[in-house]
This record gives structure tokens, sequence and C-alpha cells, in this order.
């Protein structure tokens, strides 16, 4: 068995270990979500404080770890009498990315429960962290319906498992940790809110600090047992202080002063609903457990804030994690209530915080102050891709709107979404087929058809049904999935020309906030001056595309062909990545192609290669003005796609994108 890293080695990250801390000392306050850049310790921490945990009573033989003083009467391994019960170390279980439903929640023997009658139920990850620490690394990765059955089961103690009418319920009380690197994409808001606790980890820039973080991997890689052993003191210490501060926590109490400024602190920062207030009040009542008081203080509460509230007073994917600590402070001061004297530290929370407050996230696009007005100047002079003769300063992005669904035609399958039809796990039920390997969701109907014909031979007695394997039926079922948008800009100066820029950052940034929703990756492309640039490979970071975007200079020619040349590059090489996603194509430009010889021609045959692959696009027409040259609508005709106008994308109107763009693809074809 690998000795796992000592969790009082880690350094530095107090905020991280605090939190931790803090759900062992009491599970209620909700798990906690770790965010933050790779390599920063997040993993090694959390799998380090398994650990720490006491070890557990459990029913001797009960796959569902019950507590043998207070067994789980609807347990399916039950009843159990209550009794001594055995002991042993609390687990960590992980639960990997492409886990599978079944995996996470159990899994029923259909066979046996049709032809039986026999629950017979085979335990899942839930069930194995039960009483435990349930671990999801990459979480924001994960799938949108595991994440849904794990918050559930999270905040109900409990899982279910339901299926033809067979029910099985088991408790699933665990701690709840999930670790997430941001730039790979964010979590949903209403999922954020279901953590407790968030934390911001980042890499000290401080050598001495980083210089103590490798001596002491490099002593642990070359001897973890002995590494292990030196830090065994350390470790005894903090595990019998995770022990006093549970015995303590039902002493603990929190008086109205503390509760009035956890109601207006939540009140201030105008966070949704309740939860925020409770997970506050409980996180505030083990911080006091945790210092060995019987008392919550101002300070709590003020740690309690800048852990429960960061993640919960996102509005959408482009707004940064943080909270302004002088207001927190000021709105402490004036709801002090009680204790007028308990005023909070300005330099660090007390309970043991020792660490820096969540970070407020750098201002987005780099943009500290008001941008310089666009010039009309007309068409630059060439230029290269970079800085150079010609180049307008980026141009600030307008107001995003709600935009209607883009969807690519046909059905795919690919990865769980929200833009086009696919065929999936879940959604609606369109037929049956027979399953390949295990069965996963039985198509009722279509299995008792099958096997009814064969009853007699088989010699059917009773009531039941006599079910062979070759009789089971899988759902055939219809959902959607998730795309990759990718988006192909034109910088060029004709498009800075009459301030144009700023109603086309705004129209990708609407864009990219709906594929933000739908689940989908995307991908930047930009060309202007001489040369086309991947801005973004294709990401799950929509608020990475978004950063992109707002820093996106302007000026020079036009090359529209290696614009998307460079775009079914980064196709070609997507395919092979990841060949069950399916590509939505979106071009944002005013048609025009200058630079080089030939550059209509060359462009017409750039967009030909889409349109012979029958990749699904839409050209956003940028042109204004009263003179309309048309040159985007024959640029989308080309690519076997439809084209749009700005103005066009808010209306009513582009809900028929969808059907142009499959009877365009299929008329080129």
């Amino acid at each position: 068995m690998t000795t796992p890293f000592p969790f009082t080695a880690v350094v530095g990250q107090d905020d991280l270990r605090l939190a931790l801390l803090l759900n062992a000392v009491s599970p209620a306050v909700g798990g906690v979500l770790v965010r933050g850049e790779k390599g920063t310790a997040k993993s090694t921490a959390v799998r380090a404080l398994s650990a720490l945990l006491p070890e557990v009573a459990v029913v001797p033989g009960c796959r569902f770890s019950c507590d043998p003083a207070s067994p789980d009467p609807s347990c399916p391994d039950g009843p159990h009498e209550v009794g001594p019960g055995a002991h042993r170390p609390a687990r960590m279980v992980e639960l990997p990315v492409g886990a599978s439903e079944d995996r996470l929640v159990g899994a029923l023997d259909i066979e046996r429960a049709l032809a039986e009658g026999v629950k017979a139920f085979e335990p899942g990850l839930l069930a194995d962290a039960h009483r435990g620490i349930l671990y999801v690394d990459e979480v924001n990765l994960l799938h949108d319906h595991l994440v849904d059955l794990l918050l559930d089961a999270a905040a109900m103690g409990a899982s279910y498992v339901e299926r033809e009418g067979v029910s099985v319920r088991h408790a699933a009380r665990f701690l709840l940790v999930g670790t997430m690197n941001p730039e790979e994409g964010e979590l949903r808001p209403q999922l954020l809110d279901r953590f407790g606790l968030t934390v911001e980890v980042a890499a000290s820039r401080e050598p001495d600090q980083r210089v103590e973080v490798v001596r002491r991997r490099l002593a642990y890689d070359d001897d973890p047992a002995g590494f292990a052993a030196r830090w065994a003191g350390e470790e005894a210490a903090v595990r019998q202080r995770i022990v006093a501060a549970r015995e303590l926590l039902p002493q603990v109490r929190l008086g109205d002063g503390a509760l009035r400024q956890i109601a207006a602190t939540c009140a201030a920062f105008e966070v949704d609903g309740m939860r925020a207030d409770i997970v506050m009040a409980r996180t505030a009542t083990a911080l006091a457990a945790w210092a060995g008081r019987t008392d919550v203080l101002a300070e709590d509460v003020r740690q309690a804030a800048l852990l429960a509230l960061p993640h919960r007073r996102r509005r959408n994917p482009f707004d940064a994690p943080g909270l302004d600590e002088d207001k927190l402070d000021r709105t402490l001061e004036e709801f002090s209530g009680e204790s007028p004297d308990d005023d909070p530290d300005p330099d660090g929370p007390g309970g043991g915080g020792g660490g820096p407050a969540p970070d407020a996230g750098p201002q987005g696009g780099g943009d500290t102050g008001a941008r310089p007005e666009e010039g009309d100047g007309g068409e630059p002079q060439p230029s290269g891709a970079g800085a150079g003769a010609g180049e307008q300063p980026a141009a600030r992005a307008a107001e995003p709107f709600r935009t209607k669904a883009l969807s690519v035609p046909g059905i795919g399958e690919g990865a769980a979404g929200r833009r086009s039809r696919a065929r999936t796990e879940h959604g609606r039920t369109t037929g049956a087929r027979r399953p390949r390997g295990a069965l996963t969701k039985l198509h009722l109907a279509a299995t008792v058809q099958a096997a009814a014909p064969h009853q007699r031979a088989r010699g059917r007695s009773g009531p039941g049904l006599v079910i062979r394997r070759d009789d089971l039926r899988q759902a055939a079922r219809e959902g959607r999935e998730g795309n990759l948008v990718l988006f192909v800009v034109d910088a060029s100066g004709s498009m800075a020309a009459r301030q144009r820029m700023s109603a086309v950052k705004g129209a990708v940034l609407s864009l990219l906030l709906d594929a933000y929703q739908r689940r989908d990756k995307v991908g930047l492309v930009t060309f202007r001056g001489s040369a086309a640039d991947v801005a973004l490979p294709p990401t799950s970071s929509v608020d990475a595309a978004a950063a992109r975007l707002e820093s996106l200079p302007t000026g020079g020619r036009t090359p529209l062909a290696a614009g998307l040349l460079k775009a079914h590059e980064v196709l070609r090489v997507e395919r092979l990545r990841d060949p069950a996603r399916r590509a939505l194509v979106v071009v944002v430009t005013d048609g025009r192609a200058t630079g080089g010889p030939e550059p209509v021609a060359l462009a017409g045959r750039a967009a030909r290669l889409f349109a012979a692959e029958q990749v699904a696009s839409v050209v956003v027409d940028c042109e204004s003005g009263p003179v309309r040259l048309g040159l985007a609508g024959q640029l989308a005709a080309e690519l076997g796609g439809t084209a749009v106008t700005l103005d066009e994308l808010r209306a009513d109107a582009i809900a028929g994108l969808v059907k142009d763009v499959q009877g365009t693809s299929r008329r080129a074809a």
C-alpha cells in the first residue's frame, strides 16, 4: 500500500488545509471545491487528509459501512443488530471523470430482479465512500448528470437507485471534495453553490517556500515511509485535535449577534438563496470548535465568509470569484451587535486561517482603464499578423445578449451536452436494441416481448416470466450533445472601420455564453494582416476564450483563405483527439478577402473543403453601410452553410438557421 504524503508536511496552502480540516470536524459544512492551477498540491492535500480522520466503527460484513451503534434500518444488507462492531480506517474513494452512472450509484441485477424478484444490488462508489471522503479530481469535467447525482446524494445523505419499479436506498454521507483547474472550464453556478466551501490555490512566488516544497517532495519520493515517520508526531497532534473539535462541536454557541452578522454579510454580497447563510453558520461553528472555543466570534464569521461566499457571487462564467474584504469588514463592524469590541483583525482571520483570502482574480482582459476611441481611418496599410503599421487598439466588447440556439444537423454520439441531437444514455426513449456489454437501461416492454414466445418451451409454470440473457433489451435514448464551436474571427482593418469591432465582439461574447450554457468546447481562430493564428485551441474554458477575445487587436489586410485553412487544420487535429464530437464553425466576417494573389478564389477553394466534409457552418455577416456587397452570403454558399447578420443574431429569424444549414448542405452535396 502506498504511503500518502503527510498532510502536515504540505507547505503553505493555509486556506486549503483549513477548509479540509473544518469539513473533517463538521461534515455538515458541505464539502470543499478547490480551484487552482496545475501543480499546486490540490490532490496531494486531499489524499493526505484521509490519514487524519479517526477510525470508524462498522457492522462486520456490511458493504455499506453501517454504524453498529445505530445501523441504517433500510440498509440493503440489513437488518443489523446493535452491537460493538469492528473498527477500520476512514476511506477515501476517488471518482474518475469517465465513470458511468452504475459505477457511481451502484447497479441492480435486472435479470434476477425480473425472473426471481430478488434485489441483487452491487454497491457503487457512493456506498464505498459512506462515512469517509469522496474525492473528484477535475470535477468540472464530470458529466452533468453524474454531478447532479453526486450532489443530490451529498445533500440528502442517501443514494437512491430506481429502475423499472425496483428501488434500493442506502445511506451515503461523506466529505465531498472536488478539485479543478479553471483553465479547463467552469462549473455551472448552481453546481458551485452546492459545495459548502471553496478555496483558490496558487503556487507561491517566494523562492524560499518553493525551495522547501521541492526539498520535501524529493525527500518523500526517496523514502516515503521514512518521510512519513518524521512527520508522525505532527500528524498525531492534528488527528487528536480533530477528535477534540468534534467532541466540542455540539457545545459551541452561535449567538444572535453572530447570526445577524452572517445574515447581513450574505445580504450585503447579494448571494442567491439561503444556503450561504446556513453554510456560513456551520463553518463559523466549526471554526470555533477547531480553535477550542464554545462561542462564535466575529473573526469566525469573517473567515467563514471568505471560504463560503466567493463562489456564490458568480453570475456568469466570466465573473472572477472573490470577495471585497473591505466591504466585508464594514458589514461585520456595522452589525457587530452584542460584541462591539470583537472587530476582526485586518491582517488576517483567526481560528487557524493563517493564509490570504481567496484571490479576487485578475482584471479581465488586462484592461485597467478606459480604452481610446477607435478611429474610422478607412483601410489601414498592409501589416503582419503581429503589431505593426495599421494596427488599432483592442475594442471593448459591446453588451452581450441572448442568442437563439444553433445546432449541428443530424444525430450524433458525442459527449453529453445541450446543443445538438444525439444518442445518449439519458433522454427520451426512442426504441430498443440488444445490449452491448452490461445492460444499463432496460427497455421493459421490448424485453417482455422478446421473452414471451419462449415461455412454454422454457417450462414456465409460475406467475413470473422465465428470462434469459438473450431476451434483455437496452433502451435506445435520444438526448443532447455538446459540440465543438469553432469561431473564425476576422480582425482585419475593414472590420475595425466604423467601430464595428465592438459589436462583433459583443456578438461573439454572446455566442460564447450560449456555448457555456450548452456545455460545448470552444476554439478561436483569428486572421488579419498576412496570416491566421489559433488564439485559443479547443477547450472547455469559455472564459479563456472571452479573455482572448477581449484583447484581440485589429488592423491589416484580410487573409480570409488563411483563416479558413487554419480552422480546417484545427478541426482535423481535433477529430483525432475527440472523434465523436461534431463541430459547428462560426465565421465572423464581412466576407472581404485581400492580400496575396487571387485572394477571393483562394478563399472559395478553402471554403469548399468544409462543404465537401459536410461541416456545419454559419457566417455572421458583419458588413454594414448603405452599399452592401453580399460577400458574406457568397462565402456561406461556398461553405455549404448559411449567413446571418449581426442584427438577425438577436431576432427570431435565426431559429430557422438549422434547417437552412441542413438544406444548403444537402444541395451542395
